[in-house]
């Protein structure tokens, strides 16, 4: 069963849980489902996903967030917990403010002394690579359901390009998957978000 933190005290628990199952359609629909990463289904059907939603409206409470999921992963037994997805939905709608965010996350990783043991990747449902336009079919390879920090393991990374020695074939093989799908297949996977509800500010249990 994969793991999920759905009973966040500042979301109702229904409202979590279509969130978390958003991103778990993304992730067995698209990352695995499409191949888009070799590595992804072993930790999925392992349980070792852990997923997080963010309460975070602005860059401080969100750095705060990270940088505790961080220290969380680092210290936790990979066979629990090898990966982390931070999901950010109250912050950072346009991609390019998320982009530039992660000049800050990086700076986290190096207060915490966990450069060459994490490594943060980042997904946004406007994702776009330099030099293409937004419309890309190729964007959606790095589409997810809301912003999203993706926290790993370096070790992890090491062992899954050992079963897979030309781990630098898979950004060209997935561009090729993508424009062989083109929009409509991509549509026909229904992985849309769930809405995003206001933050409960009471914090009624």
């Amino acid at each position: 069963m994969t793991r999920v933190v759905p009973d966040h005290p500042l979301f109702a628990p229904a409202d979590a849980q279509a969130m978390v199952d958003s991103m778990v359609r993304w992730l067995e629909r698209a990352v695995i489902g499409l191949n888009l990463c070799p590595f992804a289904k072993s930790v999925h059907v392992k349980g070792q996903v852990h997923y997080c939603l963010s309460a975070a409206t602005d860059a401080e409470e969100l750095v705060a967030e990270l940088e505790t999921e961080l220290q969380a992963l680092a210290t936790m037994d990979g066979q629990v917990r090898d990966t982390t997805l931070l999901i950010v939905p109250h912050l950072y709608a346009d991609f390019y403010s998320f982009h530039a965010f992660m000049d800050r996350a990086d700076r986290s990783l190096r207060r915490l002394n966990l450069e060459g043991t994490l490594q943060i990747a980042h997904f946004h449902p406007q994702f776009e690579f330099v030099g293409t336009d937004a419309d890309d079919i190729t964007n959606y390879t790095n589409r997810a359901p809301y912003p999203t920090l993706h926290l790993i393991r370096e070790e992890s990374i090491d062992r899954a390009v050992q079963v897979f020695p030309e781990a630098e074939t898979i950004y060209a093989r997935n561009m090729e998957v993508l424009r062989a799908m083109g929009p409509e297949g991509w549509a026909a996977l229904h992985i849309d978000p769930a809405p995003v509800p206001p933050i409960r500010l009471d914090h009624t249990p």
